[in-house]
């Protein structure tokens, strides 16, 4: 493979590595979490590898509604802590991942009939964003405002007007959930030591003298490795319950599922630049309207979850709820002909004994379990707060290890492309790594172009995301390190094949392999997928 000099994540080397050495911490999972715990435990100078069985950011890391936030709705459960964490977590986001996470406004509208808005509900949210200004979220530098009806429409043309009576600005923040995951992981392979592998499954954990003492791998290459570590922590997210399984049979499931799904439709059906806050008038919840380029997503829907775990599928109920909970204040409805793609992820939420049957109730916090055997297990939480579970996280696997520092020192750690703000598309998800991506550029003029029709994504990205970012097929690139199939499915189905024979010659595949990558690739999409069509 081509691309000496670049600052790589080597799967081969990393496999090696796992075989020979014995390390003080493995980490079972690759989402926000897991990698949040490998760069924690590896800037300690402990000896860290990573094991994710898809790709990282796969499951939920990739799927989520991409913000940053303290959950102002956190506020109404009375959970000020947590908000107050929330708000700490983000302004940490915004210093040590400056490329990836900025600030984003929020409009609520305020509807009312006859131009009259409802006193008490006007009161609580002023009320709602004093308090949510006071516990952290003017560390932002911008407090709350009334903005009014037309400042409102500036922001999203197609509220109802007739109905829009008022609305409050707020700000908060929001990244590229996955870029994000891997910008995590490649400061903790890179400047910090540790090994990382995706495609490699755990199917058993192995005991000694009574103690989780390592895994047993599978997937290509790695069938039947062992991993030697002196702590293994369980940070699967929904899978977590199966892990603690094989280190504690016949455990109580400790997470409940929750469904999320998020649409995109072309930004020319929903003109926004701010993120709109809708309530759902038939559950009282809210979604949020957000910009992304070109396009505008919807999200997110929270409904109880018990089917596989792999891949959820998005349903034409799922689609219904999101866009009729949008056109209930819209002039112009949405229907599901104007939506480009959708995406589902699950939640890992907490069960707590006698929590209410809606997940949308369930806390967000996070809990750290340590079993009788060793095992440290990471549940709940959310992307705002990975840090904070890395943190806590590897506290336990310092005790238990006997050995490291105990205070963490990733709250001023800048992740690798940190410290520039992105003004273009490449340093807004590269930041200062974005030079080795003009660099392929240079080296090959043609890899300027874009990698999907329509999209600002470069060809140039792809082959780095193969070279550096130890991306193994389509869905890796299409999806995960670019996110072309979240915006847009048809224009990243109908540029496959080309994409798959950039990616060939990089990977090593032959025309066989390279039509059989492509056909998954479809396959994929279109089960995720198959309610839109």
């Amino acid at each position: 493979m081509a691309g000496a000099g670049v600052n790589r994540m080597d799967r081969a080397t990393a496999l090696a590595s796992l075989a020979e050495r014995e390390f003080d911490v493995l980490v079972v999972g690759g989402g926000i979490t897991g990698c949040g715990i490998a760069l924690d435990a590896a800037a300690r100078r402990l000896s860290v590898a990573l094991v994710e069985k898809d790709d990282f950011a796969s499951g939920t890391s990739s799927k989520s509604t991409k913000l940053v936030h303290g959950g102002l709705r956190y506020l109404n459960a009375k959970e000020y802590r947590l908000v107050y964490e929330n708000l700490a977590e983000r302004q940490r986001l915004l210093r040590n991942a400056s490329h990836l996470v900025e600030p984003l406004p929020f409009v609520i509208p305020v509807f009312g009939k006859g131009g009259v808005a409802n006193r008490a509900y006007v009161k609580g949210v002023d009320t709602a964003l004093w308090l949510y200004d006071l516990t952290g979220g003017l560390r932002i530098g911008k407090r709350h405002r009334r903005i009014g009806k037309q400042r409102a429409l500036a922001h999203l043309p197609t509220l109802d007007a007739d109905r829009l009576v008022d609305a409050f600005l707020y700000y908060d923040a929001r990244a590229d959930d996955a870029r994000l995951t891997l910008a995590v992981l490649r400061t903790a392979v890179l400047d910090h030591g540790a090994v990382a592998v995706n495609r490699a499954r755990v199917t058993s954990l192995v005991e000694q003298e009574g103690r989780i003492r390592g895994a047993v791998l599978d997937g290509p290459g790695c069938e039947g490795l062992r991993v030697r570590a002196r702590c293994v922590v369980n940070a699967a997210g929904v899978w977590a319950d199966e892990v603690r399984g094989m280190g504690d049979g016949g455990v109580a499931a400790a997470i409940r599922p929750a469904k999320g799904v998020h649409v995109t439709v072309p930004a020319a059906r929903l003109p926004c630049d701010a993120a709109i806050v809708l309530t759902v008038p038939k559950d009282k919840r809210s979604i949020t309207v957000l910009p992304w380029g070109e396009h505008t997503y919807l999200g997110s829907t929270d409904t109880p979850y018990d089917g596989p775990l792999d891949d959820p599928a998005v349903t034409a109920e799922d689609v219904s709820y999101l866009l009729d909970a949008a056109n209930a204040w819209l002039s112009t409805p949405l229907t599901p002909a104007d939506v480009a793609s959708a995406w589902a992820g699950l939640r890992p939420l907490l069960a707590a004994p006698g929590a209410s049957e809606r997940t949308a109730d369930l806390s967000r916090r996070h809990a750290i379990e340590v079993s009788a055997r060793g095992l440290v297990s990471v549940t709940g939480g959310k992307l705002t707060t990975y840090r904070r579970m890395a943190a806590d996280a590897v506290g336990e696997v310092v005790r238990l290890l006997g050995r490291g520092p105990r205070r963490s020192p990733t709250a001023r750690l800048r992740l690798r492309g940190a410290g520039i703000r992105g003004t273009d598309h490449l340093t807004r998800r590269y930041g200062t790594e974005a030079l080795e991506v003009r660099s392929l550029i240079r080296t090959d003029p043609s890899l300027a172009d874009p990698l999907v029709a329509g999209l600002p994504y470069l060809r140039a990205e792809a082959v780095y995301a193969v070279r550096a970012e130890m991306a193994t097929t389509l869905e890796d690139v299409l999806a995960r390190r670019t996110r072309a199939l979240l915006l847009d499915e048809a224009a990243t189905r109908a540029a496959v094949e080309d994409v798959a024979g950039l990616l060939a010659p990089e990977l090593g595949w032959s025309d066989a392999e390279t039509a059989a990558h492509v056909a998954a690739f479809h396959d994929a999409a279109a089960a995720g997928t198959a309610a839109l069509r």
